[in-house]
């Protein structure tokens, strides 16, 4: 009886899902991204795929971190076969170093603007196409009604868009499922080996359509992400005295 109710419950929130905005819910698209603890703040516990994901970045430091973790999603998103497209008006990321977060580089087709207006226009174009698994695009500044484009396009096309905006002058509300900020922490050593050690981040999730917010201390280790299931309070404090 209670697995029946637990159930129907389920269902329910299925159900409610694309009336409140979510088109293409996490069941329809659904793929393991390892991500354990912070799953469990989307809607059915799920990744959702298919929408647009927007990540703010503060600095030079942040930026790299923010590009790591990205990456790393990338890697779980993008198919051995498939291809995502990176588009910037300032790119700085070196390619060959994203092996590292488990992601070829020649599975990525960048295309470097001059102009942010070029970066909005290339975006858009990209969402569209179904033939891609995910676009990026590095920005400064989008308008609800240029994000709202965005969401409409992959509402037909199912492509994962990303929205990395360096530096914005104003923090606005756009048309995403997910707001994150990545920012970064030394690397951990293990077994008191030489040399760089694994990638990590206090990732926060700011704020989720549908779902719960949260923040966690993740780790990139060679096959996947280790996550840390309880709040990182003390990064979140030094965040938040950093931020005013």
């Amino acid at each position: 009886m209670v697995d029946a109710r637990r159930e129907i419950l389920n269902q329910l929130k299925r159900d409610i899902l694309p009336l409140q905005g979510l088109k293409h819910t996490p069941v329809t698209i659904k793929k393991n991204m390892d991500l354990l603890a912070i799953e469990q703040s989307f809607p059915n516990e799920t990744f959702p795929l298919g929408n647009i994901h927007e990540f703010l970045i503060g600095s030079i430091e942040d930026a790299a971190a923010t590009s790591g973790f990205v990456a790393a999603l990338l890697s779980r998103i993008v198919p051995a076969n498939g291809v995502c497209i990176w588009i910037s008006a300032s790119r700085t990321l070196f390619p060959p170093a994203l092996k590292a977060f488990g992601l070829a580089p020649e599975q990525i087709i960048f295309i470097d603007l001059k102009k942010e207006k070029d970066v909005l226009w290339a975006m858009l174009e990209a969402l569209k196409c179904e033939r891609i698994s995910a676009v990026l695009g590095e920005l400064q500044e989008i308008s609800f009604t240029e994000s709202r484009r965005f969401q409409l396009a992959v509402e037909q096309s199912r492509v994962t868009g990303f929205i990395l905006r360096q530096q914005p002058r104003v923090v606005n509300t756009i048309a995403c499922v997910s707001r994150w900020r990545i920012s970064c922490l030394p690397s951990e050593l293990y077994d008191d080996m030489p040399g760089v050690g694994f990638a990590r981040w206090p990732v926060e999730l700011l704020k989720v359509r549908n779902g719960k917010p949260g923040a966690w201390k993740v780790v990139w280790l060679a096959d996947g992400f280790e996550i840390n299931e309880e709040v990182f309070d003390t990064v979140l404090e030094q965040l938040q005295r950093k931020t005013g």
